[in-house]
């Protein structure tokens, strides 16, 4: 009995610090202080000590995600896919994905972001008219990496679906 009072009193304490931070957050202009008093009493007249706590509860989990308002246009690669072929270990190779903004409104890329540190895309930071093209160039350096290798650059742009995903493969051969 004794836990369960201590468990019922610990998620008051919680549910009390989750009401401070949520009212930072949203600019409540309370008294958080008092805010906090009032849900812990209202929580605490509520609290059943002979019920399980359900350990999955996440109070914060009702949060909505922001809305995304920014006009949505479409993209289309020349080639969303390449294949390097045969290279070698610790050589560079280039690989530039053509796109035209097939749209109606400014192409904005976000970002673009390559599986891992051996891929890296240069994309352009200015807005894409309808209609016109542009370049993304991607970086290769497969380092010490041997045999088969499938790497994937994330473009993230105002289209439908957000995200674009391109791929280049190699076949890496070992040096010496």
């Amino acid at each position: 009995m004794k836990d369960k009072i201590q468990i019922a009193l610990l998620s008051v304490i919680a549910i009390a610090l989750v009401v401070l931070a949520v009212g930072q957050f949203t600019g409540d202009k309370q008294e958080g202080s008092i805010v906090a008093a009032n849900s812990v009493n209202s929580v605490a007249a509520s609290v059943d000590p002979n019920k399980p706590i359900d350990p999955t509860f996440d109070p914060l989990s009702t949060a909505t995600p922001p809305v995304d308002n920014t006009p949505k246009t479409t993209v289309n690669f020349a080639n969303y896919e390449h294949d390097f072929g045969n290279i070698k270990q610790d050589s560079e190779n280039k690989y530039v994905f053509s796109f035209t903004n097939t749209g109606t409104e400014p192409l904005i890329i976000e970002t673009a972001n390559g599986s891992c540190g051996c891929t890296v895309p240069n994309y352009p930071k200015a807005p894409i008219a309808p209609g016109a093209t542009g370049d993304i160039e991607v970086v290769y350096k497969p380092g010490k990496q041997e045999n088969a290798q499938t790497k994937t650059v994330t473009v993230i742009a105002n289209t439908e679906p957000k995200e674009t995903t391109l791929r280049i493969k190699a076949n890496v051969a070992k040096v010496g």
